[in-house]
Order: structure tokens, then sequence, then C-alpha cells
């Protein structure tokens, strides 16, 4: 579905189980005493607008890849370890949308038809579509490092890759909603926690690696957090909440990165990437990787190799994820 049904959805859950909306506000500062966030400053009507504070007890920050309230608090964003620059839009469609599917082109090219190092993506919106006709989610996204920054105009190559798949999918000519980001993946971050606040989801860098894709890693460090504050409500999140999140998600970010990696040296993913692309076992591995489907009940080859990879990965890591 569309972001904005899935956040008004989940805006609407929350009001539901009692949760109070302040809404056409936003947090720009906080108030600490102690070391402690005693308050949160919000800014309504714009720079320079009314502000006004709401104290808290404890203190779950969940603004997006940006995170500005996370910069008040001390967040820092490492640049050194890979992150990625993408974009999406919604585009209508005539494909049939009634069974579930998702097409990914990790053969990405530019328009003189180099291969990029980053991977394009379609797949329905389910039966709304865009604006209650057939539509489809389309993006694209590359790979960079400080050192080996992406060189790629994102918006440009979204609209190439459109016109690209136009005949294929149905696609209609507009592409409604565009965005962009630069997303901090894997962890890269420092700063994730306080005494009684924490980071959840884009904001602490729980991106994946190797797909960019974030929602169900918001979600799940959502309910984590909630979980934490729920069974120990006086626990130090600065020492709890980093070490927790290492522990569900710092091996295969640790893994996940380090490949990633690997993608943004020059001539490795043209000689490499269309051998390894065509191979139905690779692929098949790649999506078990790229979408979080690893559990800690997994005891297959494919899930004891991803562990291990994991374990060693993170043991080499000089800053490793969330610290």
């Amino acid at each position: 579905m569309a972001r904005t049904e899935l956040d008004d959805h989940l805006r609407t859950t929350a009001l539901k189980s009692g949760a109070t909306g302040v809404d056409g506000a936003r947090a720009v500062d906080a108030r600490v005493e102690g070391g402690r966030v005693v308050a949160v400053v919000f800014e309504r009507g714009g720079r320079g607008g009314e502000r006004f504070e709401i104290r808290c007890e404890r203190l779950v920050v969940a603004d997006g890849v940006r995170s500005p309230l996370g910069k008040v608090l001390g967040r820092t964003w490492h640049r050194d370890t890979v992150y990625g620059v993408a974009g999406r839009c919604y585009v209508t469609s005539a494909t049939h949308a009634d069974d579930p599917w998702i097409s990914s082109h990790l053969e990405l090219r530019g328009e003189q038809g180099e291969i990029l190092s980053g991977y394009g993506w379609i797949f329905p919106l389910g039966p709304g579509g865009v604006e209650g006709a057939g539509g489809v989610n389309l993006g694209v996204g590359t790979l960079a490092t400080a050192k080996r920054p992406a060189d790629v105009a994102i918006k440009p190559l979204m609209r190439f890759y459109a016109d690209e798949r136009r005949e294929e999918f149905g696609l209609g000519d507009e592409l409604r909603m565009p965005t962009s980001a630069l997303l901090p993946m894997g962890g890269a971050v420092t700063g994730v926690a306080g005494p009684n606040w924490a980071l959840i989801g884009d904001a602490a860098a729980c991106v994946n690696p190797l797909n960019g894709e974030g929602i169900d890693y918001g979600l799940e460090t959502g309910r984590l957090v909630a979980e934490l504050m729920a069974e120990r409500p006086g626990a130090d999140l600065a020492a709890v909440w980093p070490a927790l999140l290492r522990d569900h998600y710092g091996e295969a970010f640790s893994i996940a990165r380090r490949l990633a990696g690997l993608v943004t040296v020059p001539r490795l993913l043209p000689s490499l990437g269309p051998v390894g692309m065509r191979s139905d076992l690779l692929m098949t591995l790649a999506l078990r990787w790229m979408g979080n489907l690893v559990t800690d009940e997994d005891r297959d080859r494919a899930a004891r190799v991803w562990r291990w990879a994991g374990r060693r990965s993170i043991a080499r890591d000089h800053r490793p994820p969330f610290s």
C-alpha cells in the first residue's frame, strides 16, 4: 500500500489505543537535565512559529533517516560505511494486482547502458492503487560510501527506469509523489540511546544494506522498544538498547554492509554481477538474505552460512553496528 495509507493506519491504531495525537507540529529540540530528556520542544507553523513543550518520562525517537531530533541528542551517522541513495514514486499501471508479486531488476543500468551499483523495483499497491486506479510502487536505489560517492541523479534515473519498463508493465506517464533520500544503513550510527530515550527504525539506521528496505525494521524495533520499556521500566536505555539492537541485527547488518560495500568497488559489479544474477541458486540465497528472512530457529545450510559469516564479519568491524 502507499505510505500515506500505511502511516494513517498506524496513526489511527495508536489513537484508538489511547495515544494523544499532536497535529501540525514537529519536534525540533529537547530539554535535557542530568543526561535525561525531560521535555521535547515542538514547533507549529514552520521555522519561527509557535513553540511549546511536552514533558516526558521516556522518549522514542522515530523521525526517519535525517532524524533531526536524534541529531540534537547526539546521533552521529558514519558515512565511511556503505549507505544508500534511493528514490520511489507511484505510477498507474495496467498490470493485474490481484496476486502478490514483486519485480526486482538487479542489473540496474544508466542511460548509457552502464551497470550501476544498485537495483530497481516495481510492485503493486493493492486494490486502491493510485487514486483509485491500478498502480505500482516504482523506485531505484544505488550504494555509496564516503570514499566512493554515488555519481547518480536519482530522480532522472527513476524516470529513465520507468521509461524502460513502461511497455512491460503498462505504466502511466506521470510519476506521482516522487521522493528521494540518503539512507544510513546497517546500524551505521552512534548515539542511538540515552538514559531514558531510544532511536528506532530509520533514525537508528535500521535499514537493510543489501536492498534498502526499512519498513519491517521500523515496525520490529518499535515493538522491541515497547516491550523493553514495559518489561523493564527503570532500565538505563543507554546501555540496554544498543546491546539489544546488536543482538538482533548486528551480525546480519555487519556482513550485509560488508557485501554491499564490495558492490561500490569500480568494475567489480560489471564483471561479476551479471554472472551471479543469472544463477538461480545465488539469487535464491540473495532473496533470503536480503529479505530479513533468516530467523534464529532456521537450521538449514543457507541460515548457518549467513550466521557464520555474520559472526566473523562483526568480529573484524572497527565499528560494529550501533556503536
